[in-house]
């Protein structure tokens, strides 16, 4: 088990302007909760001009609480986000987040994870019951104290098929060499009927969709970090040519690769 979150920048789109206009930082959740939670998230702002920031998702469930300057604490659950995720800052604020771990979140749910795909469900929702005290305030270790006891008096039910579906969740975003359903399934003995339903279930999309989201997870954050080979950077991703890379990155991007390059330089 990791002892710090993770340092990349993965899936936020020109990181270096949002880290010029706000206050971004990522905690880990005490260890019990772990196997079902990727890290914390933290995000305080106060911005003379509004500022959108623009991410593009991972196939993981958050849990978000946001408080504007001096208003009412707001909470809901964000499914898996197919598409780019716009948001537009302004004033003061503060945002808590929880990344569930791909799969991760069934067990709090306890209900099939497709069915908050591509939605925003307001807290309190299901079984998950929303805190009698604010979460967007007072410290960081404050923060995060709320974060552990509202989770885990959400009570997570361990559950062998959600050990799966993380652990197999978890091999597609660290091995760049899956790049085939067939081939995923295959090298871990899993029909491939199987390996969908598991993913569907509870990731909360498919295991093609996942495969193909971390590959272009990956290009986004290399598009960032220097001069590429765009013919070179398809090959390695799995794409068929690079034409077939910048139509998927154009697509959930809404710039083509070398476009974004250049504006993040």
């Amino acid at each position: 088990m990791r002892h710090r979150p993770r340092g990349d920048s993965r899936g936020i789109l020109d990181p270096g302007r949002m880290l010029r206009e706000v206050r971004f930082r990522r905690h880990l959740p005490v260890e019990s909760l772990r196997p079902w939670v990727e890290h914390y998230w933290l995000v305080d702002w106060a911005l003379s001009t509004p500022f959108e920031q623009r991410v593009l998702p991972h196939p993981a469930v958050n849990v978000v609480f946001r408080r504007d300057g001096d208003g009412p604490e707001s909470g809901e659950v964000t499914g898996v986000g197919r598409d780019l995720f716009r948001i537009t800052l302004a004033g003061t604020g503060r945002v808590c987040g929880v990344q569930f771990r791909p799969g991760g979140f069934h067990s709090f749910w306890r209900r099939p994870v497709t069915e908050l795909t591509g939605r925003r469900v307001p807290l309190p929702a299901g079984r998950l019951a929303v805190p009698h005290e604010v979460v967007c305030a007072a410290t960081d270790d404050e923060r995060c104290r709320a974060l552990d006891a509202l989770l885990t008096a959400w009570d997570p039910e361990p559950d062998p098929m959600t050990e799966e579906a993380v652990r197999l969740a978890e091999a597609i975003r660290t091995d760049r060499t899956v790049l085939r359903v067939d081939d995923f399934a295959a090298r871990h003995d899993v029909a491939v009927r199987r390996l969908q339903r598991l993913f569907i279930e509870y990731v909360g999309v498919g295991p093609k969709w996942v495969i193909r989201r971390y590959r272009l997870l990956e290009a986004v954050e290399q598009a960032a970090g220097g001069p590429l080979c765009w013919a070179d950077l398809a090959a390695d991703l799995g794409y068929s040519d690079q034409a077939h890379l910048v139509r998927d990155f154009t697509a959930v991007a809404g710039v083509s690769p070398a476009a974004y390059a250049r504006s993040v330089r």
